[in-house]
């Protein structure tokens, strides 16, 4: 089976190759809005299978991939900055406190039409962060495309204490392995 990663997530792209399976790469183009209520880990989910559902229509009998990841502070979903300005607010916001990134994987088969998603937490704990660290760091990563501003897999490192996860690649935004898990319950075993 074919196997399509439905994101433009160039971090879910780069997770995925160290699998090191062929696939395919597409945009599900879908609005990743919360829902009134909604929880983060719920939303996690729902966007997950939503992407991976979105681009079923194209891939006959292939194994679909969606992720999704909310961020969340004191009860405040953190999402992309986008701008310098959000991500220092976003900063200062975590420094010396805890975040917990909900991150969703969702293998959908399109040939048996069966759906499986799994929600993996990763509870992280900032260090105090001064206003010149925080424009440091920023001046040399750029993280306004990634919840909570600090990449853990580059210099957003130095930012991070302490992380908590049964899966290290959660905090990426893709846990391999949840998906290795849900991959084998489709019949392809990675190894």
């Amino acid at each position: 089976m074919r196997l399509v990663l439905a994101s433009t997530s160039r971090y879910r792209r780069d997770l995925l190759e160290r699998l090191e399976l062929p696939f395919s790469v597409a945009d599900p183009g879908i609005e990743e809005a919360p829902r009134p209520g909604e929880a983060p880990a719920e939303m996690a989910s729902r966007l997950a299978e939503a992407k991976a559902l979105a681009v079923a229509h194209r891939f006959r009998d292939s194994l679909i991939i969606g992720g999704d990841q909310v961020a969340v502070k004191d009860g405040e979903v953190l999402g992309k900055p986008g701008t310098h300005d959000n991500a220092v607010r976003q900063l200062r916001s975590l420094s010396a406190g805890e975040a917990l990134f909900h991150t969703a994987v969702c293998v959908h088969n399109s040939a048996s039409d069966m759906t499986r998603v799994r929600v993996v937490p990763c509870r992280v704990t900032f260090r105090r962060l001064d206003d010149g660290m925080i424009e440091r760091y920023l001046a040399r990563e750029q993280a306004y495309d990634c919840a909570g501003s600090a990449k853990a897999e580059g210099l957003g490192i130095a930012l991070i204490a302490k992380m908590e996860s049964e899966d290290p690649t959660a905090l990426i935004g893709l846990p391999l392995i949840a998906l290795v898990d849900l991959l084998r319950e489709q019949g392809l075993n990675v190894i």
